[in-house]
């Protein structure tokens, strides 16, 4: 069998929108919400014998699916917030997040391309509201001034919410026990300033849609012509299962629905009643829940639905936030050009979370098995297995996308940055990880380009044991987890999974998600060869960063903590048979802001094509975005081979450096013409300790590596590029650094 990782094509549709037809977009996240927790994904029988879960009321969300896509296999970058969130707004996969992975909570996103930065770059207005939690600052802080990847200062214009990932545990700002020792309040900020003094008896889901209401309204008044980018990320149903204080008001969009009053002590319509007090009708006293809930948790039932009774409340009011929303836009006359994605960061919760004193206020744990919230599939946050890892998605974006339609292709969190570029008509930063969505989005899944699913995370403990679970995982230890989705010759699309891994050469399991959603069958065993294929894929597919901590930034979780038990592996050379000297070039006179996937460029197909012998010995012209593409050979073996890249001092030169599908030498965002950097993760983050960075290296066996360097070059000047490399110590020795000779390329 040909293992074909589906990471290998990267292409985009060039030149989408003018400048003129860009839409609007809005990207909303919700927090823990499961597969299963949205209606339309509830079974009418379980095949497995198992009782029929109720299912919770979300009529907008199904409305919206109607009316436009449902990806029922989008997968979150990661089975628990921080390291999904890192991934989602930075488009890469978390085997090249360079600092958030784990349960890095609070550290500081990488300062490099964002969703924000990318569409405010393609001339769109950006806006974050609700929680953001990658920002840095103490586990329980963060403020404008000691954040040093507060939002405004990745990509947004304008931050309304949490950045603290603690607080963002509280549904109610004001009224909840404290988690904010640096404000000394749960603070909810409005730019610069704390606002939580202010919010009485604010429920989150209310709160963030009212602003996000005004904050769309605003804009389009002042500045029609101008698209806009806002990512909502609610906190429900995340946390204490906290519910509203009244009922949702009727209508919605500019008159009806939630509203921003903006005064002190009554912030919104809907801050009335006793907060954490609402629980939707339908959800009180039905006799269906109690016969199902006396079948299925036998003395438990009650328990079980004081908290059903909670979390459905909590879905059905985000459900009704995005009929709100929806109404505003058909209101504002911008739905049919405004393109929505609704998805939750990761599979559903077990917790009741964090809160104290509070003895009228009860924190009932979240049962996932209630609503079956998993879907039927086994696991939930924190584990890779599917109920953990997919996560529901709604697009909507009528006259761009086909409408009632569902889509089966495999797709992640990263593959947003590759669309939204795609939606505003720019190239994609090589950098991402991720490829658009467009065509799949429009039914035309045969021009749809394989992207990657790939995640990594680490957690102790064993799984949940929930009756509708396969025995296979009934309690089965997480550990170090890794997936990677890859297609098989005869085009399904296919799971390999290891958990609990000791060691680099323990082996996958494989199954066929779509016929097997349980992964109950391992399939392994049905493709020989298949194991040293994935084992030489997860190596070509990430890579291990310089994890650094620096204790004078005074920040709790400024390292990622992301060692892997493979990071030290060496990665297998490729066979490509027989090759020609040199390396296969393509150019194109164009500007980027950014280092561009060279095929989403608008013209690519028009660029002049040639074989150079060397790299360094190109004069690029001014003005010019050049690829080169082939294999540099690896004389010897060797854990830590270093890679160093210099351009020219030309304004606006820049250049990243893919070797197989991972990231090498990134000299794109924060790089400085004329300098040299190496595969450190230094120049992308801001706690590293510089003179303790790059000492890791890449460990690689000898032999033929698939090698893309891609130079925008300044428009001032032409330029040369300088590529060097040695092999670290080991053993006491270390070679000294020198050209890689032009002998080593071959393509």
């Amino acid at each position: 069998m040909k293992l074909r990782n589906i990471a290998l094509s990267l292409v985009l549709a060039a030149g989408l929108a003018t400048a003129a037809e860009k839409p609007n977009i809005l990207l909303v996240l919700v927090d823990d919400m499961g597969w299963g927790d949205l209606n339309i994904n509830v079974p009418a029988t379980c095949a497995d014998g198992t009782v029929r879960p109720p299912s919770i009321s979300t009529p907008s969300l199904a409305q919206m699916a109607e009316q436009g896509v449902q990806l029922r296999r989008h997968y979150t970058a990661a089975p628990v917030c921080a390291p999904a969130r890192a991934s989602l707004f930075s488009g890469t996969h978390q085997g090249h997040t360079e600092v958030i992975r784990n349960n890095s909570f609070d550290a500081a996103l990488e300062n490099s391309h964002t969703l924000a930065s990318v569409l405010r770059e393609a001339g769109y207005a950006t806006a974050l509201i609700g929680k953001w939690g990658i920002g840095g600052g103490m586990e329980s802080g963060g403020t404008p001034t000691t954040a040093a990847a507060w939002p405004t200062l990745r990509g947004f214009d304008y931050f309304f919410g949490y950045n603290n990932h603690l607080a963002g545990h509280r549904h109610y700002a004001k009224e909840e026990s404290n988690a904010d020792p640096e404000t000394g309040m749960n603070a909810v900020w409005d730019g610069d300033k704390v606002i939580t003094p202010d919010l009485d008896n604010c429920y989150s889901t209310d709160l963030y849609t009212a602003r996000s209401k005004k904050w769309i309204a605003d804009h389009v008044q002042a500045n029609p012509d101008k698209p806009f980018f806002l990512a909502l990320t609610l906190i429900a149903p995340h946390a204490r299962l906290a519910i509203p204080s009244a009922p949702y008001p009727k209508g919605g969009g500019l008159k009806g629905g939630v509203q921003w009053l903006g005064k002190p002590g009554k912030m919104i319509n809907t801050a009335t009643g006793k907060w954490d007090s609402y629980i939707y009708p339908q959800y009180r006293n039905n006799a269906a829940w109690e016969r199902y809930a006396d079948k299925r948790f036998g003395g438990g039932a009650q328990g079980a639905i004081a908290s059903a009774q909670r979390h459905a409340t909590m879905i059905t009011r985000v459900d009704d936030a995005m009929g709100d929303l929806m109404q505003l836009l058909k209101d504002l006359k911008i739905d049919k050009n405004t393109f929505v994605v609704f998805t939750s960061d990761n599979g559903p919760h077990n917790e009741p979370g964090a809160v104290w004193g509070n003895k009228e206020h009860p924190a009932p744990a979240q049962n996932p098995a209630f609503f079956r919230s998993y879907g039927p599939m086994d696991g939930i946050k924190r584990d890779l297995w599917e109920g953990g890892l997919r996560v529901p998605c709604l697009v909507y974006a009528p006259g761009i996308i086909k409408e009632n339609y569902n889509s089966d292709f495999p797709s992640q969190f990263h593959d947003w940055m590759a669309t939204f570029a795609d939606l505003a008509g720019v190239p994609k930063p090589m950098r991402c990880d991720g490829v658009s969505l467009l065509p799949a989005l429009q039914g035309n899944e045969a021009a749809q380009k394989d992207g990657v699913v790939y995640s990594e995370y680490n957690f102790g403990g064993g799984m949940a044991q929930y009756q509708d679970y396969a025995e296979n995982k009934k309690g089965r230890v997480r550990g170090e987890q890794q997936v990677l989705m890859f297609r098989a010759d005869d085009g399904r699309y296919l799971k390999a999974i290891r958990t609990n891994i000791r060691s680099a050469e323990d082996d996958f399991e494989v199954y066929d998600v779509q016929a097997d959603s349980h992964e109950t069958t391992n399939i392994a065993a049905r493709y020989p060869g298949i194991q040293e294929k994935l084992k030489a894929a997860v190596l070509h597919t990430r890579r291990a960063y310089d994890y650094t901590r620096d204790p004078a930034a005074g920040r709790r979780n400024n390292g990622c903590g992301g060692f892997r038990h493979y990071d030290m592996t060496l990665v297998p050379a490729d066979s490509p048979g027989e090759t020609k000297p040199g390396l296969a070039m393509r150019q194109l006179r164009t500007t980027c802001p950014w280092v561009p996937e060279f095929d989403t460029l608008p013209g690519a197909a028009q660029a002049s094509a040639s074989v150079v012998a060397d790299p360094a010995a190109v004069e690029l012209p001014a003005g010019s975005v050049t690829e080169f593409k082939g294999y540099i050979n690896v004389p010897e073996q060797g854990h830590h081979w270093h890679f160093y890249l210099t351009l020219s001092n030309v304004p606006g030169t820049r250049a990243y450096i893919k070797m197989h599908n991972f990231q090498l030498v990134d000299a794109d965002f924060n790089y400085t013409p004329g300098t040299t950097v190496n595969e450190s993760s230094a120049i992308n983050t801001d706690e590293a300790i510089a003179d303790k960075t790059g000492k890791k290296g890449i460990p690689l066996k000898a032999g033929k590596h698939a090698v893309t360097i891609t130079v925008v070059q300044g428009p001032t000047a032409p330029g040369k590029l300088k590529l060097e490399w040695n092999k670290g110590p080991q053993g006491g020795r270390q070679t000294p650094v020198s050209a890689v000779p032009a002998d080593s390329f071959s393509y």
